[in-house]
């Protein structure tokens, strides 16, 4: 049976799987031995380093606010992602299970949305912000508050339609007999389908958890030297650099390989979790 459903030769399956392999691995590890060789031998182009040191992993606290530009994306892209997976199970239960004028609408513009590119939106975005902020006389742009209602306005419709997709193949049996035990919506919602939905809500929000953390550009417009993410703070040490003498190489990958380090450990506590949210795999 293995062998009728086979797609690919075993040998064709073991090559593909070593080439994508290598083309994957071969940036990592480049930039893994650039941050453990010093600065002359990586602009010199060398690849190994002649002595492996890890000063590079303990100077880039010193020379660029990393600690607090990693707490900053932790705030925001956690409070990202504990909130679009809260709104979206809540709206993709109404929108799956019940049945009102311009449902169909609603998840029109969900899709329409994840269409609109978000340089399209920047000077919108930053012009409201600082209209509100001057109207109400309260701070909002260089605020962290502000970072995580921008990034809602596009996590939200991705994680919603995510939820949608995954609720989609609940059984609807579960829910209507929890309804005949007497279980109102929300018991249904907290009880029923939440349980049956950890795969789903894992995956949307670590797709909400990563546009908080990966975002450059918003990031770099609504945020001041206090508030600045992981990802800007790389940014500008990477340009403060330019010109001049050697750039510290080796402290610029070691940063980036701290910035990514939390994104993987996430991916690795939550693979279960992934893989059954993203083919539906979790519904039984």
């Amino acid at each position: 049976m293995n062998s009728v459903l086979r797609l690919l030769p075993r040998p064709l399956q073991i090559g593909l799987t070593v080439f994508l392999l290598t083309i994957v691995g071969a940036p990592v590890g480049y930039v893994f031995l650039a941050s453990v060789n010093t600065d002359l031998a990586v602009a010199a182009g060398e690849f190994w380093p002649e002595r492996v040191s890890v000063d590079n992993y303990v100077r880039i606290w010193s020379t660029v606010p990393l600690g607090r530009g990693l707490a900053n994306s932790l705030l925001v892209a956690g409070t990202v992602a504990v909130t679009c997976a809260a709104v979206a199970v809540c709206s993709a239960y109404v929108l799956v299970r019940h049945r009102f004028r311009g449902r169909r609408t609603v998840l029109r513009a969900l899709l329409g949305m994840q269409s609109i590119p978000g340089t399209l939106l920047l000077l919108p975005v930053f012009v409201l912000f600082a209209t509100i902020g001057s109207s109400l006389g309260v701070p909002t742009i260089g605020t962290r508050w502000s970072l995580v209602v921008t990034y809602l306005t596009f996590g939200l419709p991705f994680s919603t339609w995510i939820m949608v997709t995954y609720l989609r193949e609940l059984p609807g049996e579960l829910i209507e007999a929890a309804r005949v035990d007497g279980a109102g919506s929300w018991q249904i919602l907290l009880r029923v389908v939440i349980p049956l939905s950890w795969p789903g809500l894992v995956v949307a929000a670590i797709f909400a958890f990563l546009l908080g953390w990966n975002d450059v550009l918003f990031a770099s417009v609504m945020t001041d030297v206090d508030t600045r993410t992981a990802a800007v703070v790389l940014q500008v040490f990477g340009a403060a650099q330019e010109g001049g003498a050697i750039p510290p190489y080796g402290q610029m990958m070691a940063a980036a390989l701290v910035c990514a380090a939390p994104v993987v450990a996430l991916y690795l506590a939550f693979q279960r979790y992934i893989v059954g949210g993203l083919t539906a795999g979790g519904v039984k």
